[in-house]
């Protein structure tokens, strides 16, 4: 019996421990359950927050630099300030997130540094995009709403974001340019003035007065409506031709108006010089002979009033001959 003794002493000691040691396990899992559970209501909170802080910054800023005479006729500037304001908040929030769940964020960041290193070297070509819109966005060449030319595509722009430029031309047909493409080459702004200058050659013949021809090609555009009284049109001789004096025609409009002006102006100074009776000369040329006459005869191009003339005397031949 004695022998016994010990044992079952032994035995109880070791289950009493065991307990013991399950009883201590459970109430550590028990207070880590419990600080998880403290931690993902606190990180949910956190989450929570972010969300609507991150509207409520957004809006400040967008009511803040809609004060600012830059932003405020430039959505496109304004929409993307703010979404970076609001990105920004966002990772903030995400990085306390993840610091109260006990996440170290530090080996994350390097992590993500690795990865966008690598991402990078793949899509340099789409980074080069996204670079460039943000410096087209800072810069702001151009807005949406401006007609400009980019290497000889001119358009309309419709939408400027990180990646391209898209745009639409007098035919409506979509054109889509990658940003740095655009920031690499030559930007003509067509509207990004007030006003911009109508500019329209004409030809007189060297016979005609070229002061009475000035003062037509000025009344014709003195006398629309959407030529602009400062500064005045102006007239000048700026060729002498071959076959003709070329005068050209100046005049300032607003840009909107650019289009429609330089079409009635264009047919309107033609009118007017008809009108007073001075020559549009045709454009001729004279063949020289070269050798023997025999064997290479003279030709000559006749302009468009010789041959409106010869046509006139074909038909008066042919009526004197149907009479005799």
């Amino acid at each position: 019996m004695s022998s016994r003794i010990p044992t079952l002493n032994d035995a109880l000691a070791a289950g009493e421990k065991a307990t013991a040691v399950d009883a201590a396990m459970i109430a550590k899992l028990t207070d880590m359950a419990g600080d998880f559970a403290v931690n993902l209501v606190i990180a949910l909170v956190i989450l929570v927050a972010t969300v609507l802080l991150s509207r409520w910054v957004a809006g400040i800023t967008r009511r803040m630099l809609s004060r600012v005479r830059g932003f405020r006729h430039d959505q496109t500037v304004l929409s993307f300030v703010v979404q970076v304001v609001r990105v920004v908040v966002y990772i903030v929030g995400l990085i306390a997130v993840l610091q109260r769940l006990g996440v170290q964020t530090t080996s994350i960041i390097a992590v993500l540094g690795a990865a966008s290193l690598a991402v990078g070297l793949a899509l340099q070509g789409t980074l080069s995009n996204v670079a460039a819109g943000v410096l087209l966005l800072v810069l702001r060449p151009y807005k949406v709403g401006d007609v400009i030319d980019i290497g000889g595509v001119a358009g309309s722009v419709q939408r400027l974001d990180l990646f391209t430029t898209q745009m639409s031309n007098a035919n409506n047909h979509k054109i889509v340019v990658p940003n740095a493409k655009v920031l690499g080459d030559v930007i003509l702004n067509l509207s990004g003035q007030k006003t911009r200058r109508v500019e329209i050659n004409f030809t007189v013949g060297y016979g005609e007065d070229l002061n009475a021809a000035r003062a037509v090609l000025a009344g014709v555009a003195e006398a629309h409506e959407k030529v602009l009284d400062d500064p005045a049109p102006w007239t000048g001789v700026t060729g002498l031709l071959d076959s003709a004096v070329q005068i050209t025609l100046q005049a300032w409009v607003k840009s909107d108006d650019w289009w429609q002006t330089q079409a009635d102006l264009m047919q309107g100074g033609k009118e007017a010089i008809d009108a007073a009776g001075i020559e549009i000369p045709f454009p001729h040329q004279v063949a020289v002979p070269y050798g023997d006459e025999d064997v290479m005869p003279v030709v000559t191009v006749r302009t468009a009033e010789q041959k409106r003339k010869g046509a006139r005397a074909g038909t008066d031949a042919a009526t004197d001959t149907e009479e005799g």
